[in-house]
């Protein structure tokens, strides 16, 4: 139940218990025999009566008005609050929890945005030239092998060609809290993973890629000068990811001009020092319609300060499902514009399969759209942020990590993937995190321990599965 306290200020009532007071006085002063008087002093009376009559409901009203002591409100430490600097979540939902509820695993409600064009279905398990069909709507799958979590395949899975990597290639993880050793990438058996920074001395092995990346505050790379040459020098040949989030505030927050200047120096800079390295662009946090007119805004920028097109050679995407609205929860609003809402996400919608399947869809296509289907797209940060209080147990998310992977994996076309790579949507991906500890639900290891959660042993039993 919420109370609301409403302050009264005590001075007040000693500044109306001082004016009643002259007005008592003034009342004896006058004479009773003029009507005028009279008048006067019934309304004098009148108003003493009101103010004394407020003042006795204010006094009654008090103990229900202001909270009395009690024991403090405790907030579970499994929620994250949410802060002014970073909302990612929204408000604890009230009433009956939904992780109590009764929810589909596989909610499947209507698209939030529609194609402009026909959409080519991506056909899973086609091999290297599948027929596309063409219809309004989001991306149709055909089935998919059926993968018990934390347990081998209990069925043959869908054959697609190998194409450019192998299943522990295309599998990376972010470690934010925890450093990556090679003991974690054994056990996990992942091929790559990123750390949202650049790290010399990161561990990298011929199993395991590291992929450094150069964050941006305040319009400056954060990398430069000799620590940038530095860095270049010990990760040669390494994928580099120039920005994180550019797109929300409480990240990297760069508008699109500024971006675009950054991006080219870095660019310019990054293939003097290593010629054979690769530039990606840094992932907005979910490929939605108001995301991808940012990267329009970033593409034309680019264009008009340098007259020619920006060079990518990897695109990078993270693939949230989170509301867009200015001042509220979720990733709000991109800088440069001035809607107040994109896509108003609810707290179901955070692991919808299908509004998945369809952002990644969608940002293929405009991919393509740009003359860009010929280029690698990695997924360089998704999973579930919602804690197991909003309806996210574990189980849940357990079942949407290997239906995502299952997705990335088999999801091909021809019309819109990556023809190197037999036509695949998406050419790696990267669950959060290896270990987080404010947004906790999709850790693979124990923060403390060390350990592998369950969640992490699903992991662990996808990798090893045979695909």
């Amino acid at each position: 139940m919420v109370v609301l306290a409403v302050p009264v200020d005590r001075r007040g009532f000693d500044l109306d218990r001082r004016r009643i007071g002259h007005a008592g006085a003034t009342a004896k002063l006058m004479t009773i025999g003029s009507p005028s008087r009279r008048s006067a002093m019934l309304a004098l009376t009148l108003v003493i009566v009101g103010a004394v009559l407020i003042g006795w409901s204010l006094v009654r009203l008090w103990p229900h008005v202001v909270p009395q002591s009690g024991p403090a409100v405790t907030v579970s430490p499994t929620v994250p609050p949410a802060t002014a600097t970073e909302p990612i979540l929204p408000p604890a939902p009230t009433g009956l929890s939904l992780a109590t509820q009764e929810r589909p695993i596989h909610a499947t409600p209507s698209p939030r945005f529609q194609t402009a064009s026909p959409t080519a279905t991506a056909v899973v398990g086609a091999g290297l030239s599948p027929t596309p069909s063409v219809g309004p709507g989001p991306v149709t799958l055909a089935p998919s092998s059926s993968f018990t979590p934390s347990s081998v395949p209990s069925a043959t899975p869908v054959p697609v060609s190998k194409g450019l990597y192998s299943l522990r290639q295309r599998l990376g993880v972010g470690a934010s809290s925890r450093r990556v050793t090679q003991e974690v990438a054994r056990e996990l058996e992942f091929g790559w993973y990123l750390d949202w920074t650049a790290r010399a001395d990161a561990f990298r092995s011929p199993e395991v890629e590291y992929l450094p990346m150069i964050r941006i505050k305040n319009g400056q790379p954060h990398l430069k000068g000799d620590a940038l040459r530095q860095a270049v020098k010990a990760l040669p040949g390494a994928v580099w990811l120039i920005g994180n989030e550019p797109d929300v505030k409480w990240q990297d927050n760069v508008p699109p001009e500024v971006y675009a200047q950054v991006y080219h120096d870095l660019y310019d800079q990054l293939k003097v020092l290593d010629p054979a390295c690769q530039v990606a662009i840094g992932g907005v946090s979910q490929p939605t319609p108001l995301r991808m007119r940012y990267l329009n805004l970033i593409l034309e920028a680019y264009q008009s300060q340098y007259g020619e097109p920006m060079p990518v050679d990897v695109w990078n995407v993270h693939n949230f499902i989170l509301r867009e609205e200015r001042d509220s929860w979720g990733v709000d609003i991109p800088p440069g514009l001035t809607e107040q809402t994109g896509i108003l996400y609810e707290i179901t919608d955070h692991d919808d399969l299908t509004i998945f399947r369809q952002q990644i869809v969608e940002f293929r296509k405009w991919m393509r759209d740009r003359g860009q289907q010929d280029k690698p797209l990695i997924v360089s940060e998704y999973g579930i942020l919602m804690p197991n209080e909003y309806g996210f147990p574990a189980r849940r998310v357990e079942q949407f990590m290997v239906d995502t992977f299952e997705f990335f994996r088999t999801a091909v076309d021809p019309a819109l993937g990556y023809a190197a790579d037999g036509y695949r949507l998406v050419q790696r991906w990267c669950w959060f995190s290896l270990a987080d500890p404010r947004y906790p639900t999709g850790n693979l290891v124990q923060l403390e321990s060390g350990q592998l959660t369950p969640l992490g042993k699903a992991f662990r039993s996808y990798a090893e599965s045979p695909h």
